[in-house]
């Protein structure tokens, strides 16, 4: 389904004015800007910049999966039918927290590194694309109060970048 111009001006203008952002949107641009960096990520050839982005995606991720665990997800379990898109995501945020773990538990060079970065950012495609086909839709669907989670979303994340220093 296409987006018409006046929807994507609306959510430019509505950011922009700070109006509040609604959860699926934040979730949406949270998942569009860390795929970006793991794209990034692939062309980069120096130890210190691969620690550095692979850093910055480690805390992104950690925020997300916080707030999609501590606010989304018990929003959506309430107000839709489906318990297991939601069981999964859960299990796959455990599986991403195990390798974002090992990740910053190493150095960029050492064995294996790059190869556990580039299967978190697989599995988080993986993620990504089952949210936003399945979860996402059924979130509208449910009639949820994305505006009001995502307001609470947003100051939540707001949160717990300040206690990360990121």
């Amino acid at each position: 389904m296409a987006t018409s111009k006046t929807t994507k001006s609306r959510r430019a203008a509505a950011r922009k004015s700070g109006a509040p952002q609604d959860a699926v949107a934040l979730l949406k641009a949270d998942h569009k800007e860390v795929e970006g960096w793991f794209d990034d990520y692939e062309d980069l050839t120096s130890n210190a910049e691969k620690s550095a982005l692979a850093g910055k995606i480690c805390a992104a991720l950690k925020v997300h999966t916080q707030i999609e665990e501590e606010i989304f997800y018990p929003a959506a379990r309430q107000a839709t039918t489906d318990d297991d898109l939601i069981d999964e995501a859960v299990v796959e945020h455990a599986g991403a927290k195990d390798l974002i773990a090992q990740i910053e538990g190493m150095k960029a060079g050492d064995d294996l590194y790059d190869a556990k970065v580039k299967v978190l950012g697989e599995q988080i495609k993986h993620h990504v694309k089952e949210e936003e086909e399945e979860l996402f839709p059924e979130a509208h669907r449910a009639n949820m109060d994305l505006v009001e989670l995502g307001a609470r979303m947003a100051a939540r994340k707001s949160e717990l970048k300040a206690q990360l220093g990121v």
